[in-house]
């Protein structure tokens, strides 16, 4: 399913920000418009993606013609000349399949001892390295 939220892109003398006024003002960036776009695709994936794996309620996007940019301009001290507002779309089931999910191969060494002792116990080594690393990066 497709989702469409509008996305503010502001250019700064460094590239642009991106804000969805929807999303309690989650934002980006990018060094330039094509990069902001990619970013604020793969902003916008990530926060449903957590929303909907958290069980947390989406906000309804607003109509494009009710965005006040002049107003996030002004809050935000840059110019409105340089502010345009797009609509962003993404499915997020198949974003996340493509970035979120995937898996990648490591190869790793460890001692020849320890290798046979997970082996005589069954260990699954992908599921124990992902759950030491969660651990170690105190991702849950």
């Amino acid at each position: 399913m497709l989702s469409a939220y509008p996305a503010c892109f502001l250019k700064e003398e460094n590239g642009y920000s991106v804000i969805f006024p929807d999303l309690n003002h989650l934002s980006t960036c990018g060094d330039t418009l094509d990069e902001a776009l990619a970013m604020a695709v793969d902003c916008l994936a990530g926060y449903l993606y957590w929303l909907q794996k958290d069980g947390d309620a989406i906000p309804e996007a607003s109509p494009i013609e009710q965005i006040n940019i002049a107003k996030i301009t002004e809050e935000l001290e840059v110019s409105p000349e340089q502010a345009f507002i797009n609509i962003i779309t993404v499915d997020v089931a198949e974003y996340a399949k493509n970035h979120f999910k995937k898996s990648v191969k490591k190869t790793l060494s460890i001692p020849a001892w320890l290798n046979k002792a997970a082996l005589e116990q069954n260990v699954n080594f992908s599921q124990v390295l992902q759950d030491a690393l969660k651990a170690r990066l105190h991702l849950g």
